[in-house]
């Protein structure tokens, strides 16, 4: 498979032929499919997306079961094949067929001949991850310093106060060479900034309210309670390493496998959001390429945008906004377009769009307002959206000139590669194999902020132990006799320890989350979690 040549002269007249000759470029293209007109297929009028406006970002929607996957895996694999790493999201577990051959039948070989495909069976260059190692997958791990207080109140829900009060937390940290790599160290700096040691630190720049702590607190709790603890450590992933080719020139699909975090869609959809952002960060300025480096795809971004603050969605505009200068394009996959906020939707300027269900008058009215999203066309969209078969989009995309292309109703082209996913034991195998298995794979536990804080906190309890004792030593009165002072110095010893003030400032400690690491590790009371 590779890019390719500017289509034929077709034998389709009137506004076909308008739609038709929109999609002749004459540069390097991806294929999409054929054009659909009168319900009939033009295999000679080829649907096109030019390769280097594949960083001006898209949107792939429609209904369930449309074929919203096989569009991301026809689109990956041209893109792998010229040399473009891709990263796909596999939310429901079906895309790890890319690494495989297709296999042969009378339905591919039917969709082929309709479309003027010369399909062969074909695999793709591809390493699998997971997050934290949650399911088949190269871990994939993002210290909490870098994730970040805006997105960490998402996943944790926070509210506007809330995530000012986190942004703040986060801002101390740094200050004091705090490192904040995974959820414990966090939940140890919390509880510092609210003892009674603690709160002058900020005092100063507004302060910690112990209401919030407890929130933002239980909220950490309950994020770990769905094991989620697992996803920010060390070693970190490095984000490079999605730009990378095979050694025959091909780029290399990532494949992020999130079956097993399928009930945690809060936290993958951030956590796209994240390698996304940490991306940015890192890629130079620019411009216009021959063709992009990276192209990005984030399935169910539905769930990215539901609930998200104003700082979220700021966050996430200006990332998409900015980002094609450095050459990544961004691939939005979702329901419908109303799923993707305004400021967001326009950025997308590749959009394929499969059917539209209209069972309901939500869904009417959904249907209507993508209809207004595409330009003025000679097809009833309406009626168009709601008809389309499995496999087959409305597309517009962008010309080579940066125009919008007319509007195609079009039947897609058949994946190359394993519409299904791969035998269990060879996605394992795979993952094993991968020279950024051991890397990754081993967890690293290394002194920070939790260590930091509790060692500070022991020593000044030890202290603070030392001082009673050689206090009470100095008001004892000397022993008449060995007898005598053998007697006194059993009770002393307990009143002594009871009676210190470092014991009496340990019970108060208890009840905060700092104090009941330290009460546990004491009293054995629970096992510690590190």
């Amino acid at each position: 498979m590779s890019v390719s040549e500017p289509p034929p002269t077709t034998g389709t007249t009137g506004p076909a032929a308008e739609i038709a000759a929109g999609y002749a470029f004459d540069g390097p293209a991806l294929e999409l499919g054929a054009l659909l007109w009168d319900g009939v297929c033009h295999p000679d009028a080829r649907i096109r997306v030019p390769l280097p406006v594949l960083n001006r970002h898209g949107l792939v929607a429609g209904a369930t079961g449309t074929g919203k996957t096989k569009t991301l895996q026809l689109i990956a694999e041209q893109l792998s094949a010229n040399g473009v790493p891709v990263f796909l999201a596999d939310v429901k577990g079906d895309v790890s067929g890319v690494s495989a051959p297709g296999q042969d039948g009378e339905k591919v070989r039917q969709r082929a001949a309709e479309v003027g495909q010369e399909w062969r069976a074909s695999g793709f260059p591809c390493e699998f991850y997971a997050l934290g190692g949650t399911g088949p997958g190269i871990p994939v791990r993002a210290t909490v310093t870098s994730f970040g207080p805006v997105l960490l109140s998402k996943v944790l829900q926070l509210n506007q106060t809330q995530e000012q009060s986190l942004g703040l937390i986060f801002h101390y940290a740094d200050s004091k060479g705090l490192e904040l790599i995974d959820l414990k160290d966090l939940r140890a700096v919390v509880a510092f900034l609210v003892s009674d040691t603690g709160k002058a630190e900020l005092k100063g720049i507004g302060g910690l309210s112990t209401v919030t702590a407890g929130v933002i607190l239980r909220s950490l709790t309950a994020f770990e309670q769905q094991g989620a603890g697992d996803f920010f450590g060390e070693p970190e992933f490095d984000t490079a390493e999605l730009l990378r080719t095979a050694a025959d020139g091909r780029g290399i699909v990532s494949v992020l496998e999130l079956p097993a975090v399928q009930d945690k869609p809060q936290l993958f959809s951030t956590f796209l959001m994240w390698m996304l952002a940490d991306l940015f960060g890192d890629l130079p300025e620019v411009g216009d390429l021959d063709k992009p480096k990276l192209v990005f795809f984030f399935d169910e971004a539905h769930l990215l945008f539901s609930g998200a603050s104003k700082a979220f969605l700021e966050a996430i505009t200006q990332t998409v906004r900015l980002i094609r200068s450095k050459g990544v394009g961004v691939f939005f996959v979702t329901q419908t377009p109303k799923d993707v906020p305004s400021d967001v939707l326009a950025q997308l300027g590749n959009r394929v769009q499969h059917a539209l269900r209209a069972f309901t008058p939500d869904d009417a009215k959904a249907l209507k307002a993508t209809v207004r999203t595409f330009p003025k066309s000679p097809y009833d969209l309406e009626e168009v959206l709601t008809g389309l078969g499995t496999g087959e989009a409305v597309v517009t995309v962008l010309s080579e000139k940066g125009a919008p292309t007319p509007v195609a109703a079009t039947r897609l082209r058949a994946p190359e590669s394993l519409m299904g996913p791969v035998d269990a034991a060879a996605l394992d195998a795979a993952v094993k194999a991968s020279p950024l298995y051991g890397r990754y794979a081993q967890a690293v536990d290394r002194e920070s902020a939790y260590e930091r804080l509790t060692a500070e906190q022991r020593a000044a309890e030890a202290a603070a132990l030392e001082a009673a004792a050689a206090k009470e030593a100095a008001r004892a009165p000397a022993p008449k006799d060995r007898k005598d002072r053998k007697t006194e110095e059993e009770p002393s010893l307990v009143e002594q320890v009871v009676g210190s003030g470092i014991f009496k400032s340990l019970t108060r400690s208890i009840g905060t989350q700092l104090g009941r690491e330290i009460s546990r590790s004491l009293f054995g009371t629970a096992r510690r979690r590190r």
